[in-house]
């Protein structure tokens, strides 16, 4: 262990996912593969909404915004598929405090976007006369602004005292990634402060989007039960977005708002490819490719690409 002064951690080892090279092989391969689609989907859907004119509404420009989630991977998932064949998986405090910050504020960013196209969603179903004037092209560019904002504040705040905390050893972190709750376990001095700015914030980042969202999903079924038509429309769409609000908000409720409470169940790193991985992957599936507007504007490319390339395509 390498230490400042005889006291201070200056690195610390990631455990990863331990075990045979049969298994990590095998646990490789399959992050690879799930990684691989979550990002080419992700960046697709950017493309096609940048691309496309039928696509500047504002519930595919918050889409577009989700799309960020790719860059959440970006900050895991690489040192993750490293760690598999490296012989000595460390990484300096500097640095993990970096990817740490980064992380918290990308997954508290997410969690305000998912309320807003949750909103985008219920003034498109339950006003539409209504719907152009208040998600205006300004409004829709405050809410990724503002999340953004909103979300690497609250980071900021977070890391700073985290960051303040004395790690005197060990510096052995049992996760794939430099997390609050394996991090925080390593500190040697009392961390109730730092605890405490962790769980307030978090208490209203994970709680209150949620509740917005379920709140519009509510008043969306209340108004498509009330509608002769459009309920196979609007209905499915909705239940689609609460599945993913309740996988990403069920774990990382567990892993944020206390973070103590998960270290129990040995849970964390299972968790954490829920919303790391699982979650963004099933966002080009859910927002865009089931919508028939988007696979139009996907065949469209896919069209142009062949000409340019020389081949051809056939358009149903």
């Amino acid at each position: 262990m390498e230490v400042e002064n005889q006291t201070r951690v200056t690195r610390f080892i990631l455990v990863g996912f331990p075990g045979n090279w049969g298994v990590r092989a095998a646990v490789f391969l399959m992050l690879l593969v799930a990684c691989i689609p979550t990002v080419a989907g992700n960046v697709i859907i950017v493309v096609l909404v940048q691309q496309n004119l039928p696509l500047h509404e504002p519930v595919y420009f918050l889409v577009a915004s989700l799309s960020l989630e790719t860059w959440c991977i970006s900050v895991t998932v690489p040192r993750l598929l490293f760690s598999f064949w490296s012989v000595s998986n460390s990484i300096s405090f500097t640095h993990c405090m970096i990817q740490l910050y980064f992380f918290i504020a990308l997954m508290c960013t997410e969690r305000v976007l998912l309320a807003a196209v949750a909103c985008d969603r219920d003034v498109a179903t339950c006003r539409p006369l209504h719907c152009p004037t208040i998600m205006s092209h300004g409004l829709c560019f405050l809410l990724p602004l503002g999340s953004c904002t909103n979300g690497f504040g609250i980071s900021l705040a977070k890391i700073y005292f985290i960051s303040c905390l004395s790690f005197c050893g060990p510096n052995i972190v049992d996760h794939f990634f430099c997390d609050i709750c394996p991090v925080l376990k390593l500190s040697c001095t009392d961390m109730s402060t730092a605890e405490l700015v962790d769980f307030v914030p978090a208490l209203v980042i994970f709680l209150s989007p949620p509740a917005l969202t379920v709140l519009s999903c509510g008043c969306i079924l209340a108004t498509i039960l009330r509608m002769p038509t459009g309920k196979q429309k609007a209905f499915p769409a909705c239940a689609s977005h609460l599945v993913v609000v309740t996988i990403f908000s069920s774990a990382t409720v567990f892993m944020y708002v206390w973070p103590r409470a998960i270290h129990a169940f040995n849970m964390n790193k299972v968790i954490s490819i829920f919303y790391a991985i699982v979650t963004p992957a099933l966002n080009p599936f859910i927002y865009c490719l089931r919508n028939r507007e988007v696979r139009e504007a996907l065949k469209k490319l896919a069209y142009c690409q062949a000409t340019r390339s020389g081949g051809s395509v056939i358009i149903d």
